[in-house]
């Protein structure tokens, strides 16, 4: 299995927002993710009166993940990415993993230092080609993505993606 790290809020959200965390526990065994990214998806949010905040927290006690505590290099703390991004980064490198991220800056960064990144597009795409999902599941999916307003992922993409995936 590969070991994965999640960056920010965006893609734990957004998969506890379609009830699909469970995706990460089967694609990739393990997920690591810092102090401050717990800090912005569980913690605030729970804090803010958020639901897919008590599911994440729920689901993160229930698998056994814990956040990790991360040093983040000079040169990885100089770049123009939140401290979660910047947490990620650095974590990713330490255990050479992949790197669950959406925000196009975060993952330049990444891939400009050897990372292999995914987004949460990526996730339901590769479940299906594993057989996790069937293809009324991805099409179900990322037809909520593009109909949801708490989900921040492209239309544009989401349509492009699935096309190209179920033309295969």
């Amino acid at each position: 299995m590969t070991q994965l790290v999640v960056s920010n809020a965006g893609p734990l959200l957004a998969l506890a927002k379609l009830n699909q965390l469970h995706l990460l526990k089967r694609l990739y065994g393990h997920v690591y993710f810092s102090q401050t990214v717990y800090k912005e998806t569980v913690v605030a949010g729970l804090r803010q009166g958020y639901t897919d905040a008590h599911v994440l927290k729920l689901f993160l006690a229930e698998a056994k993940w814990s956040p990790t505590i991360v040093d983040v290099p000079a040169d990885i703390a100089a770049l123009f990415l939140d401290r979660g991004e910047q947490e990620s980064v650095a974590l990713a490198l330490l255990h050479r993993a992949l790197l669950l991220i959406d925000e196009e800056r975060g993952r330049a960064a990444a891939r400009e230092r050897g990372i292999v990144v995914r987004g949460t597009l990526g996730v339901f795409i590769e479940a299906y080609y594993r057989g996790f999902l069937t293809a009324d599941e991805l099409q179900f999916n990322f037809e909520q993505i593009v109909n949801r307003d708490d989900i921040w992922i492209s239309p544009t993409l989401c349509h492009r993606l699935l096309a190209e995936v179920l033309r295969e």
